[in-house]
């Protein structure tokens, strides 16, 4: 058994406030598959490029073994895949590639295609039988399903499964049940280290959460009750003081002297109090909450909104999928679904409108207002508060809708290039919130989304009933939220 062994591992970003990660100490088995888990913002991709050694820390990781990071960052897309992967390793016996990418029902002929022809899903998983090829590497996987389908969540995550010595960031909770046996946690106050997947962790942390809060609630009595202590005794020194000054012939030196001494006693009481207060304050756990999210939807006089008979998509005459036909009624969820590049995204340019070759029957009830998240986010840039502005979205409901998605007040002053990949989704998301719509159609809006969102998400879609379009892969997900699911084939 080799261990990686971090210990006081403390970081702060260049003009941080605070640290993002402070006297750490952690002992990783190399044999493990490791779940890595975490609010956007929290700091897992950090954790990963420390370990990398590309960030200057205080504190000490020794690792025996070389860490390998994905996703690779591959420099020409019109290279052929093979030639890519050469680069990427060198030399290499084929045959070790040829197995891992017949387990990920890849088909060899995708090595010899330039690889900007391969779908997104063809990519991620050829990249994933790359780092398998070679031995004696910890492999960091940075949200490898982001790019993925239902069938290839499922395919990656018994594939990896199969295979030991890893670290995973996702927030696909059933594609952890899957692949991990330990589950490392950033949460609120501290890092946490939990054997067994997602429902495990899930679990001890509900049990741990309930334990807290009723240990806070003593808490929160008890720092009342030394607060009302320690303003009785103010207005007592108070009281004291004031007898200083009255009528009659009463000895003024001696009161001014035990009103002094009393006073001084009173100051030391409250300072005791306020040194107690401040202690049991600490104690205090802050608890991740996941706070409800609202929407405000628009009635319309149809009750069906949009429809398709018969109806698919063709390029130069080719229909792209079988014709399918679905209803969209207000207070519905439909879910589309199919594989990467079976035309999920282009069934919803259609419905918005874009000019794409059509077959059969699409309907759309007249005057229907569609509140619209794209799968894209790289136009997000520049001013925070601009963006709100240019959106024509209420301020206060926008920033309130993203602290609850739990972005911090000082994420607000940075430009939106400087956040990540889950930050930016959520502008998109908190964007769509605010608006008041009759449709509300996401393309794959989870993406690089954390889990405590994704079930403030879930939990708000069960509680309002937007009508809604999505494209999304993550099964419990789809399980909880969906009406209705159009499979293209």
């Amino acid at each position: 058994m080799a261990l990686i062994d971090i210990k006081d591992l403390t970081f702060t970003h260049v003009g941080g406030l605070s640290p993002i990660f402070d006297h750490v100490d952690l002992q990783l088995d190399t044999d493990w598959k490791l779940g890595f888990i975490g609010r956007n913002g929290y700091g897992k991709s950090t954790f990963l490029k420390l370990l990398m050694g590309e960030f200057t820390y205080d504190g000490s990781i020794h690792t025996p073994v070389d860490f390998e990071y994905f996703p690779y960052q591959v420099k020409d897309l019109e290279n052929l895949t093979i030639e890519i992967i050469k680069a990427l390793k060198g030399e290499f016996p084929l045959w070790r590639l040829q197995k891992e990418m017949n387990i990920l029902e890849l088909k060899e002929d995708i090595l010899y295609r330039p690889f900007s022809t391969l779908s997104h899903g063809e990519q991620t998983k050829i990249l994933l039988a790359t780092m398998f090829i070679s031995y004696n590497k910890f492999l960091l996987i940075d949200e490898p399903t982001n790019h993925l389908d239902v069938h290839g969540r499922k395919l990656v995550a018994e594939y990896l499964a199969n295979k030991k010595g890893f670290i995973v960031v996702s927030h696909d909770r059933e594609f952890l049940n899957i692949s991990v046996d330990h589950i490392l946690a950033i949460e609120k106050n501290k890092i946490v280290l939990t054997k067994g997947n997602y429902d495990t962790w899930q679990h001890n942390k509900h049990l741990e959460d309930r334990f807290e809060l009723e240990r806070n609630e003593k808490l929160r009595k008890e720092i009342r009750r030394l607060k009302e202590s320690a303003r009785e005794k103010a207005l007592w020194s108070d009281k004291v003081e004031k007898t200083k000054i009255g009528q009659g012939p009463v000895d003024r030196g001696y009161i001014g002297h035990m009103a002094a001494k009393m006073m001084k006693r009173s100051k030391n009481i409250e300072k005791r109090y306020e040194k107690a207060i401040e202690e049991k304050q600490k104690l205090l756990k802050n608890i991740e909450e996941i706070e409800p999210l609202q929407i405000t939807s628009l009635e319309h006089h149809s009750d069906t909104l949009i429809e398709a008979r018969d109806f698919t998509l063709s390029y130069d005459k080719d229909p792209i999928f079988k014709p399918i036909s679905f209803a969209v009624n207000q207070g519905e969820c439909l879910v589309l679904q199919g594989k990467n590049g079976s035309g999920k995204s282009s069934i919803i340019k259609a419905i918005l409108g874009e000019n794409i070759q059509t077959k059969g029957y699409l309907w759309k009830t007249k005057n229907m207002v569609i509140s619209y998240v794209p799968q894209q986010f790289d136009f997000l840039k520049g001013s925070l508060f601009e963006f709100i502005d240019e959106s024509n979205i209420d301020k206060t409901q926008f920033l309130t809708i993203f602290r609850k998605m739990g972005i911090s007040r000082e994420q607000f002053e940075i430009p939106m290039e400087g956040y990540s990949s889950g930050q930016k989704k959520k502008i998109l998301l908190a964007k769509s919130l605010c608006e008041e719509a009759h449709v509300y159609i996401w393309d794959e809006p989870l993406n690089y989304i954390d889990i405590i969102s994704r079930i403030q998400i879930e939990n708000m879609i069960l509680e309002y009933s937007p009508t809604m379009i999505l494209i999304e892969h993550d099964r419990k997900f789809i399980d909880k939220v969906a009406t209705d699911i159009v499979k293209l084939q």
